[in-house]
């Protein structure tokens, strides 16, 4: 008589083998899946994009319209074998520049040309020029390059204005960072009337600070509004590590036309001013004695227009005593309270221009008007 199978233990062995297969299909399906869909592979149908965004296609256009501008300097410098005293030129760095005008003028830093021997511009064609420098003007860090092009001259950027800038508005920037040529970012103006020292002393005021990226070999390149208009000029940034930390800096556009007509037409800028000298040093000290705030005028130039407008200058009594001469407190209502803060006001205007002064004079408050002159 045969021997019955238990139900119980027919049904746990039909339970492992069941478990056992799908483990060992759970393990090769995989190879299984590999081996099928490489037998039957195919590209996988194209989604419909649809039309781009219209804040892209403005970016896209800004680009296309303003890249062909836009330039890539580079510089050496002659150096001199100190035992052979063989002359010969070594890479000395990088920048961007944007083309002012039909006459091949190329707007830059000052700092990117600074110290350098040559300047070659390449344009967005990858066509070179060798650079003669026109002019700089290094309180502005600004400078001006011109090229020889004889045809298919690049177009200008189209000038706008920094005077109405808002905190806030779209601003693009396009320049060589790190050697990347013709490369675009975008961002915001995060504040304005920005102040900025640099490493040489000369310290640059009416800046534009901006988040949009901004790197070395920016420097030089054009800031844009959304108009596609030139805004600024990168300069600067402000980073620990040397790179982009959200915080860049542009000098206004407002400024790079009132100097650089100046650069192309002399070679260089002449400030505009009053006909007086002035000191910070002796300004900071003698205002705070006299707890009054603005500037002290030391000496009044003989035929300036300071001397014509009646300012008077610092002298010394019949007892030896320091009597001070005008403080200056006011130029067209615009507060004064240190040097740097009159050679900025003044900086706003050309020469030529009547500003009106508010002075303090023997503990009096005295208005003049004066005619604005080249030099301080």
């Amino acid at each position: 008589m045969a021997q019955q199978t238990d139900p119980l233990l027919a049904r746990l062995r039909w339970l492992t083998w069941t478990l056992v297969l799908l483990a060992l299909l759970w393990q090769l399906l995989p190879v299984l899946e590999h081996y099928l869909i490489g037998m039957t592979a195919q590209p996988r149908p194209v989604t419909a994009r649809g039309s781009l965004a219209e804040d892209e296609q403005n970016t896209i256009q800004i680009f296309k319209r303003a890249s062909p501008s836009v330039v890539y300097i580079s510089t050496r410098q002659r150096v001199i074998d100190p035992w052979t005293r063989d002359v010969f030129s070594v890479p000395r760095g990088t920048g961007s520049g944007f083309v002012w005008d039909d006459l091949g003028h190329i707007v830059t830093n000052n700092h990117v040309i600074e110290g350098a021997s040559e300047a070659t511009v390449r344009l967005n064609d990858g066509r070179s020029y060798h650079a003669v420098l026109v002019g700089a003007s290094p309180s502005h860090d600004l400078a001006v390059l011109r090229i020889n092009v004889a045809f298919d001259r690049p177009p200008p950027v189209p000038v706008g204005r920094s005077s109405d800038l808002q905190v806030g508005q779209k601003v693009f920037a396009i320049g060589n960072p790190f050697g990347l040529d013709y490369t675009l970012t975008s961002g915001i103006v995060s504040a304005l009337n920005r102040s900025l020292s640099e490493e040489n002393g000369v310290r640059i005021e009416h800046l534009i600070q901006t988040d949009a990226a901004i790197n070395p070999g920016n420097s030089g390149g054009p800031l844009l509004d959304s108009a596609g208009r030139l805004i600024g000029i990168n300069t600067a940034i402000y980073s620990p590590s040397g790179a982009y930390a959200g915080i860049g800096f542009s000098v206004p556009v407002d400024t790079v036309n009132r100097v650089v007509p100046q650069l192309i037409a002399e070679g260089r800028y002449v400030r505009p001013g009053l006909g007086v000298t002035v000191d910070a040093d002796i300004n900071r000290e003698i205002t705070r004695q006299l707890e009054v705030p603005g500037v002290l005028v030391l000496k009044v130039a003989p035929g300036s227009s300071a001397e014509r407008a009646g300012l008077r200058g610092t002298r010394v009594g019949v007892h030896g005593e320091v009597i001070p001469g005008d403080i200056i407190q006011a130029i067209d209502g615009k507060p004064v309270k240190s040097v740097a803060e009159l050679m900025s006001r003044l900086d706003d205007y050309r020469i030529g221009d009547r500003v009106t002064l508010r002075l303090w004079r023997d503990g009096n408050l005295v208005r003049t008007q004066v005619v604005l002159q080249g030099g301080s």
